[in-house]
């Protein structure tokens, strides 16, 4: 797992403020860090900068859940979310705040969405994502169990398990986001080995 490495005095903002920018930056209520493929934090960005198209690399989490009959927990996303609304996702996924490292990101974020906090996160694969509008390092994790959860409905329309023959079935028609598709595929048997 590649841990991220933070400069002893505070990453320098990007962009670099301006005039007309620094009142802006200041209300912007999440930061997060601006990464090299290492890990090295070499800035902070905000959300709204880090998803414009600029494409600053920051590290997100996912968290697949499997139980023991193979069943995978997805959620759909909030119709609020500015990236893929409305669409079936990894359990968790979320951004690592600035400041925070991995592992943390995996127990705030699974807290946040699920209200899961008793689990063995295993760390699975670090890949780089790139969308029209971001590019993501992402840190992708899977728990084993059955978990009483419980979707925070301001961040998940809705979660559920589902059979593995029936995400198979839906791959391709537009069910899930294209990340979640291409990281399925990617650690599927990873996943499998775990069980």
């Amino acid at each position: 797992m590649i841990e991220l490495v933070y400069p002893y005095d505070p990453a320098p903002v990007v962009p670099a403020p301006t005039a007309e920018t620094s009142v802006a930056r200041a209300a912007a209520s999440e930061w997060f860090p601006v990464v090299e493929p290492s890990g090295l934090v070499v800035g902070q960005s905000t959300r709204q900068y880090c998803h414009s198209g600029a494409k600053p690399l920051h590290p997100v989490i996912h968290i697949h859940i499997i139980d023991r009959y193979s069943r995978v927990y997805l959620q759909k996303r909030s119709m609020s979310k500015d990236i893929q609304p409305g669409k079936w996702d990894t359990a968790v996924g979320g951004h690592v705040s600035y400041g925070e490292g991995i592992r943390e990101a995996v127990f705030r974020e699974a807290f946040e969405e699920l209200g899961l906090v008793e689990f063995n996160p295993i760390w699975l694969e670090t890949y780089e994502f790139e969308s029209p509008v971001e590019r993501e390092m992402v840190n992708v994790f899977a728990a084993v169990g059955y978990y009483e959860l419980h979707p925070d409905l301001d961040e998940v329309d809705e979660g559920r398990w589902w059979e593995l023959e029936e995400i198979d079935a839906n791959l391709g028609k537009d069910v899930f986001t294209p990340n979640f598709e291409s990281e399925f595929q990617m650690i599927r048997r990873q996943l499998l080995a775990l069980l």
